[in-house]
């Protein structure tokens, strides 16, 4: 069978395209013919031999996580009506034409729901509703997203939209804030113009100024009753919870907008890193902290979170966008891409 395979560390081009054994179902496992491959940012990132002590790969290795396609063949023990069933699933080495996973691995996909969508859905659609459930999003609530136009910021909007959020989300450039404008964000602010934390802050609910503080004469702001209303209402301009995929400075920059006793979840690095931080500054104001690390869902729950976006998707009602189509031998050009950052949504391989 076709592969794709990491050669060494390095860029793009050490992404190869390789022929490997067929692999074949042992006991408790299904063999899944992959009709496409998801893929996410921190792909490219182990590729280049970051996060090592996360990931803890050496190449030659077949990169990717998550498959739609056909079960074709099970192991022994393995219930053989699973065979010709549509399915998603999360395995070891996605890049590939053929994959085995743990029986108790996939999710049947719903009929009328193409293995295009529901591949683009393995990761980032798990991940967006998980992730939403941690941080306990509910009506009513102000939802900050940073990476908005990304595989998962398009589903956050929209799945923070149906737990009846209001969401302001955040993208680069006029294209992308159109996309989620589109999705459904209640306002959107461009993260490239200077202003942008002002802008969103304003987005999440701030007041316009005085007439007197406009006209910059200290000496008829109000009275001391007028400035502390405004104190209060500064305090109310902020996001109940503020969602970064995006990490780095711009990270750093959103939680200022968190409101005290708000949630803060730091769980994307496509900057290079995490946005540090004060974990001690959080805790003064009452804010929670959430990170990569509560992202890491036992089978039993990413299979219900599996079945949750699956169904969503079917009903009409989620919608992943994917920017890009790759077949499997240009995975090499798939990874270009994405970390060209000029795509909107994610990117998936056919094979």
């Amino acid at each position: 069978m076709r592969a794709a395979q990491v050669k060494a560390f390095g860029g793009p081009e050490v992404l190869t395209t390789v022929e490997l054994p067929d692999p074949v179902p042992g006991p408790g496992e299904v063999l899944i013919e992959v009709a496409h491959a998801d893929t996410i940012f921190v792909e490219t990132q182990v590729r280049t031999g970051l996060f090592r002590a996360y990931f803890p790969v050496e190449p030659p290795y077949v990169p990717g996580g998550g498959v739609a396609g056909t079960v074709t063949a099970v192991g022994a023990g393995v219930d053989a009506g699973w065979v010709g069933r549509r399915v998603t699933s999360f395995v070891t080495g996605s890049y590939a034409e053929r994959v085995t996973a743990p029986a108790t691995a996939p999710t049947p996909v719903p009929d009328g729901l193409d293995l295009r969508t529901a591949a683009a859905l393995v990761h980032d659609g798990v991940t967006a509703a998980g992730l939403l459930e941690h941080t306990a999003v509910g009506p009513g609530d102000r939802v900050l997203i940073l990476g908005a136009s990304g595989g998962m910021g398009t589903l956050l909007i929209q799945l923070a939209r149906a737990r009846g959020a209001r969401v302001v989300a955040a993208a680069r450039g006029a294209r992308k804030s159109a996309l989620v404008r589109e999705l459904g964000a209640d306002a959107v602010v461009d993260v490239s113009e200077p202003d942008w934390v002002e802008r969103a802050r304003q987005a999440l609910g701030r007041p316009e100024p005085t007439r007197a503080a406009e006209a910059g004469d200290e000496a008829t702001t109000g009275t001391t009753a007028e400035a502390d209303a405004d104190a209060a209402a500064e305090a109310e301009a902020a996001a109940d919870v503020v969602l970064d995929g995006v990490g780095g400075e711009l990270g750093l920059a959103a939680f200022p907008l968190t409101a005290d006793g708000g949630r803060f979840s730091a769980h994307g690095a496509p900057s290079g890193g995490f946005a540090a931080v004060d974990a001690a500054e959080a805790e003064r104001r009452g804010v929670t902290l959430f990170g990569i690390g509560d992202l890491q869902f036992g089978e039993a729950e990413a299979r219900r979170l599996t079945a949750h976006v699956l169904a969503e998707a079917a009903a009409g009602r989620l919608r992943p966008v994917i920017g890009a189509r790759f077949p499997l031998t240009e995975a090499a050009a798939a990874h270009a891409a994405i970390e060209g950052r000029e795509l909107i949504g994610k990117v998936v391989l056919g094979m």
